[in-house]
């Protein structure tokens, strides 16, 4: 896909930024925004798509509408060479809800989820239990200021 990134031109770029901010934008409104023939954004858009540089489209809810109303981030210490069961571990815990590996200070950073406080202790000790997790620190998130 690197190559078909370089083969992307300003059209493409702005097109894609339109979607970011607005998927459901009408392919007229595109081509206008753009100032090109709606056949020229209909063609761009399946050329992105078939080259898998757009890999889908998606919902983006605002934090108060989800079930899920806790949320945090953890960062994860691995200890020794057991990052492999560690991420296998993580990815079967229910209140991971996205994991990144990172570099520095943890070797991964995991959103949690959790109805309530109770939940979100209960997920906490279950992620800290995980054989090869060395240490953990984790922020409750209180507002999102840019969805």
């Amino acid at each position: 896909m690197s190559d078909v990134m370089h083969d992307i031109d300003d059209t493409d770029r702005q097109l894609i930024a339109l979607l970011r901010d607005d998927a459901r934008l009408p392919v007229a409104t595109l081509a206008r925004t753009l100032r090109v023939a709606r056949g020229t954004v209909l063609n761009r858009l399946r050329k992105l798509e078939t080259s898998g540089v757009i890999a889908g489209y998606s919902v983006r809810l605002k934090p108060a509408a989800e079930a899920h109303r806790i949320r945090a981030w953890m960062g994860i210490a691995v200890e020794g060479n057991t990052t492999a069961a560690v991420l296998k571990a993580l990815r079967g815990e229910p209140a991971v809800q996205t994991l990144h590996s990172t570099n520095g200070r943890w070797d991964f950073v995991a959103e949690i989820r959790a109805d309530t406080l109770e939940a979100f202790d209960r997920a906490l000790g279950r992620v800290r239990s995980i054989d090869g997790i060395a240490n953990t620190e984790t922020s409750i998130l209180l507002s999102t200021h840019k969805v």
